[in-house]
């Protein structure tokens, strides 16, 4: 049977140890074929349920439920940090936006961890946007250099891309946005703390794909979102990491009063939590936080290992595809070949990538997207992803772009 078969993929998924999961998720429009999980993960029932349950909770309850919602933020940020990022208690908080949480954490950086007289911020120019923003702000505001570095075009960038004796603060992402190469966090890590460099990772594109080991290899800060891959909504609240031992040397920018230690006490003047939850700012989205609740349980319930194992057959499947149908059509393949180093989304090149996805969307009922100038991104979640998804999407964009 051939790799093209469609019946090879109905195979791989019969064999598939996930596929029991995909009916844990609201499955949409049948005849749509969703490939765009790392932009917006799909709706889990559970989370339809415990919204619904907290709705009347806030009804019922009023004021009194604060008594249970206060601590949401840490509670929600340490079951996070067993299930999918590798970090022990009291390290991990849900709260803000990804952009809010980078700017507090790169703030406390510069604030408390940079060398003396550095005046660098490094990022890759392959970045995501809001981190380079977010960089550009910084810089302006304290009068320091934006240093935008050119790593591998496909790979991104590695360690000597990044140091040099004027950097103050690096901050780079684990999966790269466009073309999903994964960083080699323990190597670039190990080697910015070998310089006195401080380190800011951004999960948003791993968190919930792939396995992450935030205290087991020395990383001291990190942010991501909770809306791709751990599929807890739209606009659903981030993520912060501050390893434990760093914590009191670090000051948040944004002094709200869910970070004060004593909260209630109005009168005394800003004195931060000795602790992570420091890094709070004002009250907690309460709703949004059980969205994310209820999205870790069910990455806790297929278990990362198992999530990564699968995407990584999803993604070989795709570049098998892309190498027997879309490479003679003009297309180039934009992510890593080599599967240890993708992540969970497959990046294809063409010139005319943005009408492309427009028509696959509109005509063909194929959801990718676009990513200037060249990029079609296919991200193909392990919960709810199946084989037969990717054959019939990439069949469809061989269609189209043949005629």
């Amino acid at each position: 049977m051939s790799i093209v078969d469609r019946a090879h993929a109905d195979a791989l998924d019969e064999a598939d140890p996930l596929a029991a999961l995909r009916g844990q998720f609201e499955p949409g429009d049948p005849d749509t074929i969703y490939l765009d999980g790392n932009s917006l993960g799909r709706l889990p029932l559970a989370s339809r349920k415990r919204l619904h349950e907290l709705i009347d909770e806030w009804g019922e309850r009023l004021v009194a439920g604060w008594d249970d919602w206060l601590d949401v933020p840490r509670q929600v940020g340490d079951r996070l940090g067993s299930v999918a990022l590798g970090a022990a208690p009291g390290q991990v908080l849900v709260c803000d936006s990804t952009t809010v949480n980078l700017y507090k954490l790169a703030c406390a950086a510069l604030d408390g961890l940079s060398p003396r007289g550095a005046s660098v911020l490094v990022t890759d120019t392959g970045n995501f946007p809001t981190d380079r923003y977010v960089l550009e702000g910084l810089a302006a505001a304290r009068g320091l250099r934006l240093r935008l570095v050119d790593g591998d075009p496909v790979h991104g960038p590695c360690a000597s891309d990044v140091l040099a004796d004027d950097v103050a603060l690096v901050v780079l992402s684990h999966v790269g946005y466009r073309t999903g190469a994964v960083a080699d966090v323990p190597a670039v890590t190990a080697a910015c703390a070998a310089a006195g460099v401080p380190l800011l990772w951004d999960l948003s594109h791993s968190v919930g794909a792939l396995p992450v080991s935030l205290d087991a290899d020395s990383v001291q800060l990190a942010v991501g979102c909770t809306y791709k891959y751990l599929n807890a909504g739209p606009g659903a609240p981030a993520f912060l990491y501050v390893r434990r031992e760093l914590q009191d040397r670090l000051r948040s920018p944004i002094q709200g009063w869910f970070g004060q230690h004593d909260q209630f006490a109005m009168h005394r003047p800003y004195d931060p939590c000795p602790d992570i939850r420091r890094f709070l700012t004002g009250t907690p989205p309460v709703l949004q936080l059980a969205g994310v609740a209820s999205a870790v349980e069910l990455i806790a319930e297929a278990g990362i290992d198992r999530i990564r194992a699968k995407n990584l057959a999803l993604t070989s499947y795709a570049v098998q595809l892309y190498d027997s149908w879309l490479e003679p059509l003009v297309f180039r393949l934009g992510s890593p070949r080599d599967a240890a180093r993708r992540g969970s989304h497959v990046t294809l090149q063409h010139p005319a990538a943005e009408q492309l996805v427009r028509e696959l969307i509109v005509r063909h009922r194929v959801v990718g997207d676009f990513r200037g100038p060249d990029c079609i991104r296919f991200g193909l979640a392990a919960p709810y992803t199946r084989f037969v998804d990717v054959h019939d999407g990439f069949a469809r964009l061989r269609a189209l772009a043949d005629s």
